[in-house]
């Protein structure tokens, strides 16, 4: 038995320290980009907005669609609830509040990235320190789950942990693709080809997968194999596949799920068809947003099931992660 708003917080701690290293690693995807592309080759960094579902957003904040000023927002504009220092914010909240329930060094660990994080920002807005400060992030991010992982016991609170870093992790992995199609998507046909390579190492490696791609398909770096990879592969722990897998064992886990599994399956059943000859293009595009549709849908099944949740908060709580103080029940 634990109190839902422990619960709350708990997957939202999990959730936000899984977005903050995200969003670094989305930032990464295109700073390598400059270096590896042709200088001919035109890309927006306003793609990141629109990928992020942050246009209107961005719009009230910024006039200009530049380099700077899509990197500003991303990583510390307070005024995107979803920037790196907006997330950082909520992860101090929900593990301060729960401190009993984590590993005795968290709250250490996260304050310290956070004070990291905002001593240095301005490496991560301008391009010259910014891959330093990106590696960073992450690496101090993966500490802190590491932390987790090996000093948590497999309770109540640990399945909500998964709950929180494998939905925010299946989302941003979708999301990562979609960055990568949309710059192939480009115009000028005749420079795709040289584009291909350059687009999707730099996929893989935004999520250290390019050596399981290697070793799992034993091929060169090519769009679809890269999407089915990402999608698709059960071993690797950042593919849709594994994310959803993650999910479901802990949902299991945890009483009343029979919706929230449900809701997992539903996600299950979405297939995009890559093994056609075309390329990559604005149907699978489509494909990715209709799965990041689904899982937002479970992130409502888990507040159903789990929280309390009143749909006239939802979209706060989406970027606040407001909780209750209302018990979860007894299973059956």
């Amino acid at each position: 038995m634990m109190l839902s708003r422990v619960a709350e917080r708990i997957y939202w701690g999990a959730r936000y320290l899984e977005r903050v290293e995200n969003i670094a690693r989305l930032v990464s995807v295109y700073d390598n980009l400059l270096f590896d592309l042709p200088k001919k080759t035109n890309i927006s960094w306003y793609n990141l907005i629109r990928i992020n579902s942050n246009a209107e957003t961005f719009s009230e904040r910024y006039k200009v669609q530049n380099e700077h000023n899509v990197v500003k927002f991303l990583l510390a504009d307070d005024t995107n609830p979803g920037s790196l220092l907006s997330s950082l914010k909520q992860v101090k909240e929900n593990i301060r509040t729960t401190r009993d329930v984590v590993p005795q060094d968290t709250w250490e660990q996260i304050n310290e990235l956070d004070l990291y994080a905002r001593n240095h920002i301005q490496q991560g807005i301008s391009r010259t320190n910014r891959h330093q400060f990106l590696n960073t992030i992450i690496q101090r991010c993966q500490e802190i789950t590491g932390l987790f992982e090996g000093a948590m016991s497999r309770d109540a609170t640990w399945q909500f942990v998964v709950l929180g870093r494998n939905i925010e992790r299946a989302d941003m992995t979708t999301r990562i693709l979609d960055a990568g199609a949309s710059i192939m998507l480009q115009p000028d046909e005749s420079i795709q080809a040289n584009l291909a390579q350059v687009v999707w190492g730099n996929v893989l490696r935004s999520v250290s997968g390019y050596m399981n791609y290697r070793r799992g398909v034993r091929t060169a770096v090519q769009s679809k194999k890269v999407a089915r990879f990402l999608l698709e592969d059960p071993h690797f722990p950042r593919t849709l596949r594994f994310c959803i897998e993650e999910m479901s064992t802990a949902a299991e886990k945890l009483p009343r799920s029979t919706n929230v599994l449900r809701g997992i399956e539903t996600v299950k059943q979405l297939h995009y068809p890559l093994d056609n000859g075309e390329q990559l293009n604005e149907s699978f595009r489509d494909y990715l947003n209709d799965l990041q549709i689904c899982v937002s849908e479970l992130h409502n099944d888990f507040s159903d099931n789990w929280f309390a949740f009143n749909p006239s908060v939802s979209a706060a709580a989406l970027t606040t992660g407001k909780v209750s103080d209302i018990q979860m029940a007894r299973q059956g």
